[in-house]
């Protein structure tokens, strides 16, 4: 196992941003300090050789005029939030407008464009990097003096591993999560389309045509058993099904970006989602304690240019950010996102590497 540290680049404010590097097992994991953002994770394949699986950028220039949350850690609240506000103990919270009418992945200037400090450590079975930010009172419209800590690492047994810590010292909605965008084939090397993903859902939100929640929650298949578009019970290609999608997620053409609500009890380590991609035969497992997973298949990349030259068009990646339930915070009947004195925030999440 291995750590080592380097300045990755300097802000305009003066302020240098480090770049973390983990090894652990087979895995190598890079994480910058701005948005505490993973920016490579080179994984081995059958076919004898290693490829990076994270779209991203060479140079620190490419997070620091972000564009699409490429890998960053997202707060306070990840996801949407209806109408960029919300009504909490009688009282109503303003939020800034990013996504339209709407607040999406904590507002203006979230936890994806602030620069975390960071310690790296050791133990026993794998490497990590502890991150710490401050956000204060009224930050981005949100109640409360908080504090985060995010520690990411790798493991001997090929794993990346993920734990969300936050307290507020005034109730609050929280959602952390990753937003990282994968291409098992290695980024730059086509669509992801061809995957083959399984979800342990059996349900998933029903959106508007702003992907805002309507408050209902839909079966993946229906009462006869019949298969749909957003039925990934069993494993199938990605793609397969992307027609059936067009109309349902705004005007983005086809494609998911579509929270589905995992099975079992939220708290419990348990199975998210498979993932397999076959010309590399690369596979990923996700397990997580949180309620939900939102899925989704890089609809809004327009030709942003990445590592290396690569440009990643529509669907060259995927994500999988475990999470809340989206504008939970007006929806009373999803799973609280409401945490504060009494409840802190706990939530873990792993993702599992073979080939």
């Amino acid at each position: 196992m291995k750590i080592s540290k380097k300045t990755f680049g300097v802000l305009a404010s003066g302020k240098k941003v480090r770049l973390y590097t983990l090894k652990a097992g087979d895995l190598s994991l890079s994480i910058s300090t701005l948005g505490a953002t993973w920016t490579s994770l080179l994984v081995p394949s059958s076919k004898k050789r290693t490829d990076d699986v994270l779209l991203g950028f060479s140079t620190l220039a490419g997070y620091d005029t972000p564009k699409n949350y490429v890998g960053a850690t997202i707060g306070r609240f990840g996801n949407r939030i209806g109408g960029a506000r919300f009504a909490l103990n009688g009282k109503v919270y303003d939020l800034y407008k990013n996504d339209g009418e709407h607040s999406l992945h904590g507002g203006w200037r979230g936890f994806d464009k602030l620069l975390w400090k960071a310690e790296a450590y050791e133990e026993q079975d794998g490497v990590f990097v502890r991150f710490e930010l401050e956000s204060p009172d009224g930050d981005e419209g949100y109640p409360g003096n908080l504090k985060a800590v995010v520690s990411y690492g790798l493991t001997k047994s090929q794993e990346l591993v993920a734990d969300y810590q936050v307290q507020v010292d005034t109730q609050c909605p929280v959602n952390l999560t990753n937003h990282a965008y994968f291409n098992l084939a290695g980024e730059g090397r086509g669509n992801i389309l061809d995957h083959e993903l399984q979800i342990h859902s059996s349900s998933y939100v029903d959106v508007d045509k702003n992907l805002i929640p309507t408050g209902k929650l839909l079966p993946l298949r229906g009462g006869s058993g019949t298969t749909g578009p957003f039925d990934f019970t069993v494993r199938k290609p990605i793609g397969r099904d992307f027609k059936g999608t067009l109309g349902t997620n705004g005007t983005n053409g086809p494609g998911y970006d579509h929270c589905f609500v995992l099975d079992g009890d939220p708290g419990k380590l348990r199975p998210c989602a498979d993932v397999f991609e076959p010309l590399s035969g690369r596979s990923m497992r996700v397990f997580t304690t949180q309620p939900a997973v939102q899925f989704y298949t890089g609809n809004f990349l327009d030709g942003l240019v990445g590592k290396e030259g690569s440009v990643y068009n529509r669907h060259t990646g995927f994500c999988l950010e475990t999470q809340y339930l989206p504008d939970s915070p007006n929806h009373d009947e999803f799973p609280s996102c409401i945490f504060g004195p009494g409840r802190d925030y706990h939530e873990r999440s792993i993702f599992s590497f073979g080939w």
